[in-house]
């Protein structure tokens, strides 16, 4: 991946477009960016992000993207041009935003944008160009996913190295170093295949557990079963913690047990078969004793009932003879029964005609003169009222009209009186309207004023705060400087000091170089200057006055030291001078108070325009609702009278159309309150008149049915041999009594026959002359003989379900052996599996769990890769190993790091390294993360990464090894950016891009083409 073109708009504190040109600015693989704190920098790296993932890294996301300082009409967009996979590609984004309505006020929200374009040599016109691929923000990012191979989290840690954060790793115990390396490789499979192992070890445990709690079960099942004398279940049926493999015992067990019931069983057929002999033979004796006794009984019960029988001959007879005259007068029961049914039938006709004469006594109009006509006047007079009652039900329908028009008038009346309140209220409403809207504008123009003076009073509280921010700086100068002024000062003599020190070493070594060579010089050897082998008179020096050439090599390096001292508090002072110039020039002739006093001044008078503008967006809101309001009333005072004009015509036609049925109905009902109530009075006395017709016709009809009932009852007694019917009536029964006679006759004739045929039995008689049968003895005989025969089928019951029960628990008993021993089985092996997967198995002596195997295996590539670095950077000291010692306590192992160390051959932990040495150790492991996360995602090449400030913690040296990494990084083409605020690095890496912030906003430049 190589980036070669960022162009933000509105973006972070970038209020118009920068671009960055990462070709130029990386063409020499090094580059830096730099600015003040809080200038942009970061926000860099955001936009990169942002663009490949629609996101900022994580630390930075809650952030708002959008900038402050843009112009609310451009709109937030970022611009990333890369190669990924050999594909030029463009990626433009724009977040979710809110900007002005193009139409009318206020602001709308404008929707997520994505678009990514692919640079193609061929446009279809022989032309290169941009080609779209996709819009959608899924397709886009999957696309994007798959050419980079990394997710957002695992992009941020590899090619945005933060530092911190690696800090904080390189320190962090086993479950922190965890997080970050689950994040970054993915192992959540790992961590299923945990989950997987254990859910099985559940599952296969809770059938284990099933199938011995089933064993249990059915072994206190066959102990039950076998009874109290068998041998008891305990010590055969095979405990938890017991191998997976069933013994044979408790199957041996149970067949000893099934064995004992079959023995107990054949002892209990045995029983069986007697106690049914006997019970048999007691059953026959006492049916024979119960024969004798029941014919005895018969023949004495027979003998007593034929004495009975005779006493009741007389009455007998006597019943017989009552009989049959009552059966003689049967023929007048008939005819009296009609005569007396005539008889009521007459009264009660009488009765009815005598209440509705009454009733129609009672009644007003014509009903006292009608109550005393005949079946003819009353049925013409009914028909007379019903031809009245029809003629009224039209006048009925108009006194109903009557009554709804009333209902109406009064509704339709309410209505138009609302109508004319309306109509009241919005004109009122509409006189005061004009005054409101001019209180409302008012405060508006007030607000106005308001907000412009804001914005003055944002640019004048701007430019005090930098101002005074540079008169404190130039404070601290102008200290610093009277500070550095005497030091300089000292160094600057201390220079001269130790030059002429050094130059008068010079000469006096000049001055006895002739005594120096003549100590060189040797009998018979040519001198060096002459070429003479003869050396009549070397020269001397003195003693206290001989200087060697490591006497004027140290004053030469002291000389050096003192005037580069010198040099260096110079330029220091002359770096604080320019400082403090600039300071006060930014910050005027004005003191530090003055203007903090201004700016809080400021503030307030700023904060109280602020308190008044906000009211603009209120007014405003009032304003258009009081607009829309009066629209309102206007339509509703128009409405209000039209409906009104409506409503008075239809009143007018309803109070016409009442005078006229008014009239009309007055006319109908006559003196009655109403139509209806006179129609209800003449239907009822019409109802009474045809009632008392109905009864007087009845009447006569009862009457004349008596008379011929009367007749018929005198001819029915002639008939049946009566003188009359008053003889014929006192001899007659009732039917009932007459069938009571007749059965009780029937009764009597059938009992003495009985009685007779019983006595004439032959083997009645012969029993009647043996012996009473002793019927106790033998029924006592009997139960006894049945409790025996009872006992015995409950012990042979008892004893075949004893073994039924046991067979069928014999065969359960096989079937869950031949199925737990396989269950067993594979508990044990996937309990194994998953005790080792998790860790807490003792085979696994570290107690690692399976995703920190993975882990740890990764961890130990990252830190063999770091290593190779780290050497470098450490000059040859220190590497980093992975160690997989056991945590203290609780805690797992797998994770940990330590630190070697060559000078002392020692290894420790990484948390004893120093500040700067924990930096390169740090960098050492992020570049090493990056390179296995790479190879991890596929060895998509990284031609450009980022390394984010911890700079400023390394020494000269260290900084130098840490650069020579860095220059190595380069190989193969990639660039590395610094991010830094280290001064050194600024003359090290030339290619440098500044980030400079405003009070309008940050901007972007490349060193060179904007002063540094």
């Amino acid at each position: 991946m190589r980036l070669h073109r960022l162009t933000v708009t509105a973006f972070g504190p970038f209020a118009g477009s920068e671009s960055v040109d990462f070709d130029a600015l990386a063409a020499g693989g090094l580059f830096l960016l730099r600015g003040a704190t809080g200038a942009g920098k970061s926000s860099v790296l955001d936009a990169v992000c942002f663009a490949l993932y629609g996101d900022v890294p994580g630390s930075r996301r809650a952030s708002r993207l959008r900038s402050d300082h843009a112009d609310p009409h451009r709109l937030t967009e970022v611009r990333l041009e890369l190669t990924l996979g050999g594909r030029r590609l463009q990626i433009t984004r724009l977040p979710e935003q809110r900007r002005p309505k193009k139409v009318g006020s206020g602001t709308t929200v404008e929707r997520p944008q994505t678009l990514l374009r692919e640079w193609a040599a061929d446009m279809g016109d022989g032309m290169p160009g941009w080609r779209a691929v996709s819009k959608s923000h899924q397709e886009a990012g999957e696309e994007i996913h798959r050419l980079i191979g990394m997710n957002r989290e695992q992009f941020c840690q590899v090619v945005l190295l933060p530092q911190g954060d690696f800090a904080r790793f390189l320190k962090a115990d086993s479950e922190e170093r965890g997080k970050l390396l689950r994040r970054l490789f993915d192992t959540e499979r790992f961590q299923h295949v945990e989950a997987w192992l254990a859910e099985q070890r559940r599952a296969q445990e809770a059938a284990v557990q099933a199938g011995r709690r089933q064993l249990r079960d059915l072994a206190s099942k066959a102990e039950q079963a076998a009874g109290p004398g068998a041998e008891p279940a305990d010590g055969w049926v095979p405990a938890e913690e017991e191998s997976a493999e069933l013994t044979a015992g408790v199957l041996g067990w149970a067949a000893i047990l099934r064995a004992g019931a079959a023995e107990q069983k054949a002892v209990a057929d045995a029983a069986l078969a007697g106690a049914e002999a006997d019970h048999l033979a007691a059953q026959q004796a006492r049916e024979a004793v119960e024969e004798l006794a029941g014919r005895q009984h018969r023949h004495r019960q027979a003998g007593q009932q034929a004495e009975r029988l005779a006493e009741f001959g007389p009455a007998v007879e006597r019943d017989r003879r009552r009989l049959a005259a009552a059966q003689a007068a049967v023929g007048v029961e008939s005819a009296l029964r009609l005569r007396e049914s005539a008889a009521e039938a007459y009264g009660r006709a009488q009765d009815a005609e005598r209440r509705h004469r009454d009733a129609l006594a009672r009644t007003g109009g014509e009903g006292p003169a009608l109550a005393g006509a005949g079946a003819t006047e009353l049925t013409e007079a009914e028909l007379r009222l019903r031809a009245e009652v029809v003629r009224l039900e039209a006048a009925r329908a108009d006194e109903r009209r009557c009554a709804e028009l009333a209902r109406e008038l009064r509704t339709v009346d309410e209505k138009r009186l609302h109508a004319e309140d309306l109509a009241e209220e919005a004109e009122n409403w509409l006189a005061d309207f004009d005054g409101r809207l001019g209180r409302l504008q008012e405060e508006q123009a007030g607000a106005q004023a308001a907000s412009a003076r804001v914005e003055q009073l944002d640019g004048r509280r701007a430019e005090l705060t930098a101002r005074l921010d540079a008169a404190r700086e130039r404070d601290g100068l102008r200290g610093e400087i009277t500070a550095a002024e005497p030091r300089v000062l000292a160094l600057r003599t201390a220079a001269l000091d130790a030059r002429e020190h050094s130059q008068d070493l010079r000469e006096r070594r000049l001055t006895g170089m002739a005594a120096e060579l003549a100590e060189q010089l040797r009998a018979g050897e040519a001198c060096r200057v002459c070429g003479s082998p003869e050396h009549p008179a070397p020269a001397e020096t003195a003693p206290d006055r001989r200087v060697s050439a490591a006497d004027e090599d140290r004053a030469r390096a002291a000389q050096s030291a003192a005037e580069q001292a010198a040099s260096d508090a110079e330029q220091a002072l002359t770096a604080l001078r320019v400082r403090e110039a600039t300071a006060a020039g930014a910050a005027g002739p004005d003191g530090t108070d003055a203007l903090a006093e201004a700016l809080a001044a400021l503030a307030r008078e700023h904060r109280e325009a602020r308190q008044a503008a906000e009211a603009l967006g209120r007014v405003e809101h009032e304003i258009g609702r009081l607009s829309d309001d009066r629209a309102r009333r206007l339509d509703e005072l128009r409405e209000a009278r039209e409906r009104g004009a409506v409503l008075t015509d239809r009143i007018e036609a309803l109070h016409a159309e009442q005078r006229e049925l008014t009239a009309r109905v007055a006319a109908a009902r006559g003196e009655a309150a109403s139509v209806a109530e006179r129609a209800e009075a003449l239907a009822q006395l019409a109802e009474g008149v045809a009632a008392l017709a109905d009864t007087a016709r009845a009447r006569a009809e009862a009457e004349a049915r008596l008379a011929d009932t009367d007749d018929e009852l005198g001819k029915a007694a002639a008939a049946a041999g009566f003188p009359s019917a008053e003889e014929a009536l006192a001899v007659l029964l009732p039917r009932e009594q007459r069938e009571q006679l007749e059965a009780r006759l029937d009764r009597h004739r059938a009992e003495l026959a009985a009685v007779r045929h019983e006595l004439a039995l032959p083997e009645l008689a012969a029993a009647a002359a043996r012996p009473a049968a002793d019927l106790p003895a033998a029924q006592s005989a009997l139960d006894a003989a049945t409790g025996r025969l009872r006992r015995a089928h409950a012990a042979q019951a008892a004893a075949r379900e004893r073994c039924e029960a046991l067979a069928a628990i014999g065969r359960q008993l096989t079937a869950l052996a031949a199925e737990l021993a396989p269950a067993l089985l594979r508990y044990g092996r996937i309990n194994r599996l998953a005790a080792l997967a998790a860790g807490t198995s003792t085979e696994n002596r570290l107690r690692m769990r399976l995703e920190s195997y993975v882990l740890a295996a990764r961890l130990e590539q990252v830190a063999a890769a770091a290593s190779d670095r780290l050497v470098r950077m450490s000059g040859g000291r220190y590497i980093l190993v992975h160690s997989d010692d056991r945590g203290t306590g609780n805690k797992r192992s797998g994770l940990a790091l330590r630190v070697v160390d060559a000078w002392t051959g020692t290894e420790r932990d990484t948390a004893t390294l120093s500040g700067g040495e924990s930096f390169f150790a740090s960098l050492a492991l992020a570049l090493g993360l990056a390179d296995v996360v790479t190879d991890e995602a596929g060895g998509m090449p990284l031609d450009t990464l980022f390394i984010d400030e911890g700079f400023g913690t390394l020494d000269e040296q260290s900084l130098e090894e840490v650069m020579d990494v860095l220059d190595g990084l380069r190989e193969r083409d990639r660039a590395v950016g610094i991010v830094s605020h280290v001064a050194d690095l600024r003359s090290r890496i030339p290619a440098q891009l500044l980030v400079r912030k405003g009070r309008h906003g940050s901007t972007l430049a490349l060193a060179g083409r904007e002063d540094a």
